[in-house]
């Protein structure tokens, strides 16, 4: 079956720098987009980026852009999400999901993880 698991939150300080890791498994993902979503306590989960694995397009939220990088390695089967600048707002468990669907880029996606918590203090 697919598994999403993430690794690399943690807590770290206000202007640093984290990189997220989602390894993907249970079958072929090169036609999925992969995205990263996030969820504050007492807020709805927000979509923060995604990829398209076979051509590498990417799309952000426009409060990460120009901070968060995501990228993919096809060797590893596995997403990064590199955020850079974090800011105390960015505070929130982090999800990697993914959909074979061609028209899922910001939200209806099928697979989750398990979710990996980001704080960064002020």
């Amino acid at each position: 079956q697919v598994q999403l698991v993430e690794s690399g939150g943690g807590l770290v300080q206000t202007g640093d720098s984290l990189r997220l890791s989602c390894l993907a498994s249970g079958r072929t993902f090169s036609h999925d987009t992969m995205g990263w979503f996030r969820q504050a306590p007492g807020k709805e989960r927000e979509f923060v980026a995604a990829i398209r694995w076979r051509d590498g397009y990417t799309f952000y939220a426009d409060s990460v852009k120009g901070r968060f990088t995501i990228s993919r390695d096809n060797a590893k089967i596995t997403v990064y999400l590199q955020m850079d600048s974090l800011r105390p707002e960015d505070t929130a468990v982090y999800y990697c999901a993914a959909d074979p669907r061609v028209n899922v880029m910001v939200d209806n996606y099928d697979y989750w993880g398990q979710g990996t918590q980001v704080t960064v203090s002020s």
